[in-house]
Parts: C-alpha cells; sequence; structure tokens
C-alpha cells in the first residue's frame, strides 16, 4: 500500500510543460519538479525561460531545461518532442498550457483575431497532445494534462472574449475525446479549468481594483482571485499515480465561481 507521499512522488519522470516559461506553467512545472519530476519548459520567450529553468533546477535540484518551440507550428512541435526524448529520454506528462485571450465585441472580432485565438488555444494544444501522444501511446502510459478554464464552462461578465471562451471549450471536449481513445492504451488526458487568477500579467490590474474586479470578486464564492501557486496541487494530482482511474475529467480550480 503507497503511503501518502509515495503516491505523489514523481521520482523518475519528466514533465514537458508548454507555455512554461512564467505565469500559470511555471507553477505547475514548479509543483511537479518539487515532487520529484524532471522539466522541460518549453516557451518562446528564450530570455524569460532560461533564467527561469536555472531557477528551478537551482530551487528543487531537478534536470530543468528550456526549449524554444512555436507550438503553433507543427513541425516545431515534432522537432520539440524529438528533443526532450534525445536530452532527458522520455515524457511521462505534457503540461499543455499555451494559451492567449483578446477582449473584442463579438461584433467586431476580426478573422485574423479569432483564428489568433483559436490558433494558440485549440491548434497548437492539439498539435501538441497528438506528438507528445504518439511518443505515450508508443512506451503505453502517459499523462496529459490540458489547461482549460472555467471560461470553457461559462460565459465570463463583463468582459467579451467570445473567441476565448469558445477555445476553451473546446479543449475541454478535445480533452473528453482523448481521453476516450486513448484509455485503453494507457494514457490519460485530463483539463485543468483554472478561474480569475492572480498573474504577472495581471496583478496591477488587481492591486488597482475597481468595478470588474468587484464584480468578479463577488461572483466568486472565495471572494478572491487564485495565486498561480494554487494550481500546483491539481497538476501534482493528475500527473502522479493519485489519478490512476481519473481520465476525461475537467477539474476546475476557480474558487467556487462555476458552482454558484
Amino acid at each position: 500500500m503507497s503511503t501518502p507521499t509515495e503516491i505523489f512522488d514523481l521520482t523518475g519522470t519528466v514533465a514537458l510543460v508548454t507555455g512554461g516559461a512564467k505565469g500559470l506553467g511555471l507553477a505547475m512545472a514548479t509543483g511537479l519538479a518539487e515532487h520529484g519530476s524532471d522539466i522541460a519548459l518549453a516557451d518562446i520567450d528564450d530570455e524569460t525561460g532560461e533564467a527561469a529553468a536555472s531557477a528551478l533546477a537551482e530551487a528543487t535540484g531537478r534536470t530543468v531545461r528550456y526549449y524554444h518551440c512555436n507550438v503553433m507550428d507543427r513541425e516545431d512541435v515534432s522537432g520539440l518532442v524529438d528533443r526532450v526524448v534525445a536530452d532527458l529520454g522520455h515524457i511521462d506528462t505534457l503540461l499543455n498550457n499555451a494559451g492567449r485571450t483578446i477582449h473584442q465585441p463579438l461584433e467586431e472580432v476580426t478573422e485574423d483575431n479569432w483564428r489568433a485565438v483559436m490558433g494558440l488555444n485549440l491548434d497548437a494544444v492539439f498539435f501538441v497532445m497528438q506528438a507528445v501522444g504518439r511518443h505515450m501511446l508508443e512506451r503505453g502510459s502517459g499523462s496529459i494534462i490540458n489547461t482549460g478554464s472555467m471560461s470553457g464552462i461559462i460565459a465570463n461578465v463583463p468582459q467579451a472574449q467570445a473567441s476565448y471562451n469558445a477555445s476553451k471549450a473546446a479543449v475541454h471536449n478535445l480533452t473528453r475525446s482523448a481521453a476516450c481513445e486513448w484509455a485503453e492504451k494507457g494514457l490519460r488526458v485530463n483539463a485543468i479549468a483554472p478561474g480569475y487568477m492572480r498573474t504577472e500579467l495581471t496583478r496591477g490590474f488587481y492591486e488597482e481594483g475597481g468595478p470588474q474586479i468587484d464584480q468578479w470578486n463577488m461572483m466568486t464564492p472565495m471572494s478572491r482571485p487564485g495565486e498561480p501557486e494554487e494550481l500546483k496541487g491539481a497538476a501534482v494530482f493528475l500527473a502522479s499515480r493519485a489519478s490512476t482511474f481519473v481520465t476525461g475529467s475537467v477539474l476546475s480550480v476557480d474558487g467556487g465561481y462555476t458552482a454558484a
């Protein structure tokens, strides 16, 4: 019988984290490294990514490497998987995290803006999941964790972000579809759906406050935004042996927003 410590132990595993140079991706990567996983951080922000990899390796004692990759480029993604496997031996966990949003009224959304959001939030998620999935299928095991959003479950107000909401809803159902297809082949596929989070990009917005922040907090039963570090537990759970019978799930980490 596993002890509570052993069941969450990731020693000997390798995790690939896209969008891993900062924010939610780096926070979740940190949680995995703290539980013993070696880490491959992938991003397009090379300076930030290299610094993050160095700092994380020093803080945790794990092997952490940074890789430049445009996840919207299928060939680049394929090359990324090959490089990580060549350097670290295998990939046990994928944290599929890169994403973006554009706030724009629905009637004003341009084709370019629509495709920009869908390209990174959905197409890239598929490209990375497929490439890593092929590697995992050869090994007969693996855990894929896609970053969805509470915005894939509800429509946010008052901000207009139809393209983002649609992309995240698609990620959730892509997650379920992959989970069903790969369940008997040893792979588990789940998603984490964060709520409003206080990241480097939004921290100033929260500190400034105002009616929109007040509305968001009022609609969140815990009456506050989440901190990136509060996603660590969900990521470790889904990557570890604690969740061996969990697949096709979308785990909300939103302070109760979608329950209210």
